[in-house]
């Protein structure tokens, strides 16, 4: 298998020579339609919520004709072993993280199928500048145990933007933090007694005017709680597009559990360039190659 370190998949653990991975319990679920992560029924938090800023998600993002024709085209090229039980294709320059070098390497460009992508990524409200300068597919399945422990991506290299499109099954996408903060909860109302809304907003002053209900207390009394103490699930639907940006994206680990994978999943992450290669930059000269090079659209995985 393509395991290092403390990586394992069911192939390195069935010689037990290591050991699996964990796997979190979410405690809430982010909500799409009001951006707020909500306590889920059968936890601690049920009944709480508090506001998760920087993650957008459409569904939908291509057709299933189009998703048919994207796997296609990715199984025409091999898949070569990835960590925690993962295959991948790379399009992208070749980095060495530790050493903070990179250079454009054997890469020519991202892949044909992706220029259609990306030119729909500009109707996104948060994707308008996006150029992204490397593709990563990731194939996960639940036969080889595939998943990804919580982490951050690189800083360096990589700008504040993650996008990732989610192909043939969904799954979940697990956020996790280890900073030592903590984290503000308000009570939320039922759907008895008004809607679901962040402190201070006029849908929340309007559900306590309207619920014409006694006993129902209005005032918000914050609960704070250790943010390590805090696991949010965001679900990712079959041909969704997410994208983490951000406190999603610096403050919060992401992760994929092995119980997440029911079926094949192909994970499509498109990355843009730091500051340190954008204009003005140090290095911006060879952000500048770079990007001409992904943006051929003429790749084949490096």
């Amino acid at each position: 298998c393509g395991c290092k370190g403390i990586r394992s998949c069911l192939l390195c653990e069935g010689s037990a020579q290591a050991a699996p991975p964990p796997q979190g319990e979410d405690n809430f679920t982010y909500c799409p339609a009001t951006g707020l992560a909500k306590g889920n029924e059968h936890s601690e938090f049920a009944g709480w919520a508090f506001p998760f800023p920087g993650v957008f998600l459409m569904e939908e993002f291509i057709s299933e004709d189009e998703e048919s024709e994207m796997v296609e085209l990715m199984d025409r090229d091999d898949w070569k072993p990835s960590q925690s039980g993962r295959k991948k294709q790379d399009y992208g320059p070749k980095v060495n993280f530790k050493k903070q070098r990179m250079k454009a390497g054997s890469f020519t460009g991202l892949p044909s199928f992706s220029k259609k992508i990306v030119a729909q990524m500009k109707s996104c409200s948060v994707l308008g500048s996006f150029l992204p300068v490397e593709q990563c597919n990731l194939d996960y399945v639940p036969e080889r145990g595939s998943a990804i422990d919580p982490h951050f991506d690189d800083w360096w290299l990589w700008g504040e933007r993650l996008v990732s499109l989610n192909l043939l099954s969904k799954t979940v996408l697990s956020m996790s933090c280890d900073s030592e903060d903590s984290i503000q909860l308000f009570p939320t109302f039922s759907k008895e007694n008004g809607e679901l809304s962040p402190p201070g907003s006029s849908t929340q002053t309007s559900a306590c005017k309207n619920s014409g209900k006694e006993g129902i207390n209005c005032t918000l009394s914050p609960k704070p709680v250790p943010s390590k103490e805090v696991t949010v699930a965001i679900h990712l639907p079959r041909r969704s597009l997410v994208v983490l940006y951000g406190d999603a994206r610096y403050k919060w680990k992401h992760a994929i559990y092995r119980k997440h994978i029911e079926h094949r999943r192909i994970c499509v992450t498109f990355r843009e360039l730091s500051a340190e290669f954008s204009a003005g930059g140090r290095h911006e000269e060879l952000g500048k190659e770079l990007l001409e090079i992904a943006l051929s659209f003429q790749g084949r995985p490096v």
